[in-house]
This record gives C-alpha cells, sequence and structure tokens, in this order.
C-alpha cells in the first residue's frame, strides 16, 4: 500500500482502483454511485502522486463554482476538517492561494481545482496528473484538449461520475471497457457496504417523495444509486423512440449519398447552444448524417465551421420563424440577412408553431429515420434527454423543459415539421433563394 504524508486507507471496495493507480496504471474510468467516496479517494491519490513525482496537478469539476464548493471549500462530515486539509496537510505546503483555489508544495507541485469548461485558460506548466470528476456533466472537448499532453508527459487520468443517462460518458466508459489500457468499474450501491438495504429502500422512498412522482423518484434512484445508464428519463420524449430504433439497426453508419442534396435544419441561440441538424431523403427514408452544435459563436464562424468544410451540395436550409427578427444590436438587421450576406442559399423560414406540433412531428419522422452513430452521436444524446419539464408545486408535467438538450431537439423538429413529404406546420413555410456563393452551390 502506498505511503501518504498523512494515514489514509481505502475503503474495501476503493482498492482495486487504488492497486491499479499504484501500480502504475495511467488512465481508469470508474461509475459509481452516490457518496462512493470518488473525490474522496481522488484528492488522496493525487497527494500520493504529488509526494511521488513532482508536477502541476488537475482537479477538474464541469465548473469551477462546483469545484468550490464539493472540493475546495468541503468539509468531511465525520472529521469536521476540510477534504483538502486532510489530502494535503500544512506542513507539506509552500503556499495556498484560496483565489486560485491552488496549493503549491514544498516539493516543487501545484495542485488546483478549475472547471473542466474553462480547461484551455489554466496557464502555467502542463499537468501530469488530471481527475475530472462529475465527467458525465462535463465537457467531453476538455479529454480531447488535455489527452495529448498527458500523453507526452506520461501522466495519469482519472474519470469519476454518476449516470445522467446515455451519454457522452457512458459512451467512453463502453468503449475504454474494451480497451486492455483501460481500468473500468462500475460499482452500484449495492455492490458496496455503504448503504444498508434498508436505507437504501428509504433513500428510494424518500426521492419519491421528494420529487412527487414514482417515475422521477424511481428513474433518480435507478441512476445516482444502481447506476442504471439505462434508467428512463421520466417524462421523456423521445427516448423510447430512439431504443427502438436501435434495436431495429437504424443506428450505424450512415453513408453519403452524393446523387442527394444536403438539407440542414437549425436552431439559433446568440448566447445560447446553436444546433444544426444534416439530412437526406430517399422516399420516404430519412438519413441523419450528422449534428453540429456550439455555443456562443457568432454566425460567420458557424457558417464557416458547420457548412464550408463539407464537400455537399446542400437543398434546403430549414431555420426557425424568430430568424426573421430585427436585431438593435447588428444595426436592425435579423439573423435571416445576416445568414443571406453570408451566402446561405434555399433559405427556408418555418412558420411560428406550438411545441407540440413539432414533437408530433418528430415522433412520426423517427420510425423513419437512419441515424449516423459516430457523427450523430451527441445529437442523438440531445434527443435521448429532451422531456417535460417537472413541475413538484402542480406534481404535474408542463410542457417541455428549455435545457442543454431543447435546442437539438427544436431543430431536429423544426426539420420534421417542415420537410418535404413531413407532416408540414400550421401554414406554408417562407422559401427564400438567391444565387448560391462558391461551396454553398
Amino acid at each position: 500500500m502506498a505511503v501518504l504524508p498523512f494515514r489514509w486507507d481505502p475503503r474495501e471496495y476503493q482498492r482495486p482502483l487504488w492497486r491499479y493507480l499504484e501500480a502504475g496504471g495511467k488512465r481508469a474510468d470508474v461509475v459509481a454511485h452516490r457518496r462512493w467516496g470518488k473525490d474522496e479517494v481522488a484528492l488522496h491519490w493525487a497527494a500520493y502522486a504529488i509526494s511521488r513525482k513532482p508536477g502541476t496537478y488537475w482537479h477538474l469539476l464541469p465548473e469551477a463554482s462546483q469545484g468550490r464548493k464539493a472540493i475546495w471549500d468541503a468539509v468531511n462530515p465525520h472529521t469536521g476538517r476540510k477534504r483538502i486539509n486532510e489530502a494535503f496537510p500544512l506542513k507539506t505546503r509552500k503556499k495556498t492561494r484560496d483565489s486560485e483555489m491552488m496549493v503549491e508544495f514544498k516539493n516543487g507541485s501545484t495542485w488546483q481545482v478549475a472547471g473542466s469548461d474553462n480547461y484551455n485558460s489554466l496557464v502555467g506548466s502542463p499537468p501530469v496528473g488530471v481527475v475530472f470528476s462529475e465527467w458525465a456533466l462535463a465537457k467531453p472537448d476538455a479529454w480531447s484538449y488535455i489527452r495529448p499532453i498527458l500523453a507526452e508527459n506520461a501522466g495519469w487520468a482519472l474519470f469519476l461520475w454518476t449516470p445522467r443517462g446515455r451519454g457522452h460518458a457512458t459512451r467512453a466508459f463502453e468503449a475504454r471497457s474494451r480497451d486492455p489500457e483501460w481500468f473500468t468499474l462500475k460499482s452500484p450501491a449495492t455492490a458496496t457496504d455503504v448503504f444498508s438495504a434498508e436505507q437504501l429502500a428509504r433513500e428510494r422512498a424518500e426521492l419519491i417523495a421528494e420529487l412527487g412522482s414514482q417515475a422521477e423518484g424511481e428513474a433518480r434512484f435507478a441512476t445516482e444509486y444502481l447506476v442504471d445508464f439505462e434508467a428512463a428519463a421520466p417524462g421523456a420524449y423521445y427516448a423510447a423512440l430512439i431504443g427502438e430504433a436501435e434495436r431495429a439497426g437504424q443506428i450505424g453508419r450512415v453513408p453519403f449519398d452524393p446523387a442527394l442534396k444536403v438539407d440542414t435544419a437549425w436552431d439559433l441561440g446568440i448566447d445560447d447552444y446553436t444546433a444544426i441538424w444534416f439530412f437526406q431523403q430517399a422516399g420516404r427514408e430519412v438519413r441523419v448524417l450528422d449534428y453540429y452544435e456550439t455555443r456562443g459563436q457568432g454566425l460567420d464562424a458557424i457558417v464557416r465551421e458547420a457548412l464550408a468544410g463539407r464537400p455537399w451540395t446542400f437543398g434546403a436550409h430549414h431555420l426557425p420563424h424568430d430568424v426573421m427578427v430585427r436585431e438593435l444590436g447588428a444595426a436592425g438587421r435579423s439573423r435571416y440577412e445576416t445568414l443571406q450576406g453570408l451566402g446561405l442559399a434555399g433559405i427556408e423560414v418555418g412558420a411560428a408553431m406550438e411545441a407540440e406540433e413539432r414533437i408530433n412531428a418528430v415522433r412520426l419522422m423517427i420510425p423513419l429515420c437512419w441515424f449516423d452513430a459516430e457523427r450523430c452521436g451527441l445529437g442523438l444524446e440531445r434527443l435521448r434527454a429532451y422531456r417535460k419539464r417537472w413541475s413538484r408545486a402542480t406534481r404535474s408535467y408542463a410542457g417541455p423543459l428549455h435545457d442543454e438538450a431543447s435546442h437539438a431537439a427544436d431543430a431536429f423538429g423544426e426539420f420534421a415539421a417542415n420537410r418535404r413529404g413531413g407532416s408540414g406546420p400550421a401554414r406554408p413555410a417562407r422559401r427564400v433563394t438567391h444565387e448560391p456563393l462558391g461551396w454553398m452551390g
């Protein structure tokens, strides 16, 4: 067992992970129930690693504010001491920077809590050890950015999370489980001694009572305590239909057909998400080729990134009715006029409609769809997560929940309602065309 600068031993069910890391393992992915001690074991492993190899170490939460609450300021209820003081005794430190949530050690190492949403803003020497806590809620781009740094430094990465439906963390875990270079562990509460059977039954009952819904409570319990990847999100609009499409073999590899034009459907955000789907239609068959999503980018960057790099012949670009609204901050121009100026040809502006109209159109279209599993992975995740808003006050559902999944769902619905051969909007879409520019042909 590793010698630490303080007295701490991993719990019995944590020992396989600890032994793997202690033996020199570099990549570990652990999906575990609430109260498993994920961050605790990560803190103590970082302390051991720091004592053995001076370097830069990061502990990343999805957002820095979460890191301050869950790690930097957190107190161990069993001892009454701050968790970082237990892991990193004051005698080992040179300096503690509260504003930066950073500790400098006497041996030259640094350890810092930060947000994985802002990973590229971290300055200083590159890390040799990184913890991704609450990985299911983090941006997957963070790992894409940090992975080559750790590869160059022979550094280690530890992913710790609890499921939130099927998403990027789930897909990565399943792939890593088949990779001999990775340590993976799926640990439900029924496989550890943290809770007794009676305590688990009480947690389940309390979740049902707290949320005011049997379905909501059961789903939350299955996700957070049983580590169930397949737990259905209560109120989900399309999860069942996506599941049926997957079982029918309609999610896999979908090749581009150069004989068919590619149509797109958009949901535009300014300070929010922008979502774009790419479709080809062959008779009644709808081939979903790709999905693009970004946040906080201007229309010029979106057009350049989402469209200009694709060697496709585009057909109709379906945009929602509010694209015609004039914006004071854009010299009174509408986003439609801005897109037109950027060379977007064949714009079709959809009619205003109720959310239920789009939802019903999508429900009719999904059985006709073939999705490219890789390129549409994030989009499928969004469609699975799109759900009704639950009101605890009235204990009832009240329309769609506006969250990160709703933008992809609205764009998909825009196409479903307005595509040729679709169910059609309340009134005809307006098609606006002009001479295409170069690659937009």
